[in-house]
């Protein structure tokens, strides 16, 4: 989806070339923040791209992309936010919410207690929760019935209100979701 072409990114033979007259939208993302910077707010104000991202390497730089008014994305930022949240983290935590929150997608670690015992034992008698993914050092695979589960890992579920409760009961985390 879109396209990539070779340049001197602030030449405008370039982002011609690469159809900015018409594009639904642009991403900045090469190593240089103040390119980024300068590129996506030419995107914005002089070929009136509905859609600017801009890529932020240095957090300290973060704030002159905010002046532009531009969407960011920052690995840095999101990185230690996400550190952070590892090792902080409660039990459990929603990482996404569908509908009016009826059903939400959890992340959850497994504890010690839980290591050995199958994710077919972790859900068993609980319709309310479906596996989504299991996450161990880095590699996600979709757990089969019969996963055996280690501590640590980082199970998604979705589940109902009902379901991550009694679930976070199974695991031992008590009841608040």
């Amino acid at each position: 989806r879109g396209r990539t072409v070779w340049g001197e990114t602030l030449r405008q033979d370039v982002l011609e070339r690469a159809g900015i007259q018409n594009a639904d939208g642009l991403a900045a993302v090469t190593n240089s923040d103040t390119l980024n910077a300068a590129v996506a707010h030419a995107a914005r104000k002089i070929y009136q791209v509905p859609v600017v991202v801009c890529r932020n390497y240095d957090p300290r730089l973060r704030g002159m992309l905010e002046a532009f008014g531009l969407q960011i994305v920052s690995s840095t930022a999101w990185g230690a936010q996400r550190t952070e949240e590892l090792l902080t983290s409660v039990s459990s935590r929603a990482v996404f919410s569908a509908g009016n929150g009826e059903v939400e997608i959890y992340e959850l670690v497994i504890p010690e207690s839980w290591a050995g015992r199958a994710w077919n034992d972790l859900c068993a008698g609980n319709a309310e929760t479906l596996p989504v993914a299991l996450t161990r050092a880095g590699r996600a695979i979709l757990p089969a019935a019969d996963t055996k589960l280690k501590r640590g890992d980082m199970l998604n579920v979705s589940a109902t209100f009902d379901g991550i409760k009694s679930l976070r009961e199974r695991l031992g985390f008590g009841t608040e979701a």
